[in-house]
């Protein structure tokens, strides 16, 4: 009798538990955005999605030692220098490609290394980022995993070099006039 209770209790709280935080949708799109970008990065290549899951890290049940875009093998960091530059990556997961988790990207292209902030209670993306995992690592800087480096770096310099040329040929056609 005590075990058929039990059982039903057990089923009425896992049918009361609302299907979003059941369901840990996999990652479906990571977003760059730069100051200096005019249109987000967008990364949708599910092979290369695969290696940056959101699910992954301090606070979920899998601890590994890579994980979403940080080495967590190494501990936390001091803060990078000022001089990096910044970039808000957001992992959007299904359905609907929503965004479930952002941090901070920080890398420069004469530094070897790039970081990654976890944003803390006084930042902006912290309500949505602990309501999707909270990894007891808030407010921190880690090193960025070098799986991610090898993706980012690239798209990000081209990103910032095709943005330049578009820059140059405005600028160009402002002080010129069209031609014909």
């Amino acid at each position: 009798m005590r075990m058929a209770l039990a059982v039903s209790l057990n089923s009425l709280l896992i049918l009361s538990i609302p299907a979003p935080l059941l369901a840990k949708g996999n990652t479906v799109k990571i977003t760059i955005k730069g100051a200096d970008h005019k249109t987000p990065i967008e990364i949708s290549d599910p092979k290369i999605l695969a290696n940056f899951r959101v699910w992954t890290g301090p606070g979920t049940s899998f601890a590994d030692r890579h994980g979403l875009i940080i080495d967590w093998s190494q501990g936390s960091v001091r803060e990078p220098p000022q001089a990096l530059r910044r970039y808000q990556v957001s992992f959007h997961t299904d359905p609907n490609e929503r965004i479930v988790y952002v941090v901070c990207y920080a890398f420069s292209s004469g530094a070897e290394q790039g970081y990654v902030y976890v944003p803390g209670e006084s930042d902006a993306w912290y309500g949505l980022n602990v309501r999707s995992i909270f990894r007891g690592v808030e407010g921190k800087w880690f090193r960025a995993w070098s799986a991610w480096e090898r993706v980012a770096r690239p798209l990000i310099e081209k990103a910032e070099l095709t943005d330049s040329i578009q820059q140059s040929k405005t600028e160009t056609l402002l002080l010129n006039g069209p031609t014909t």
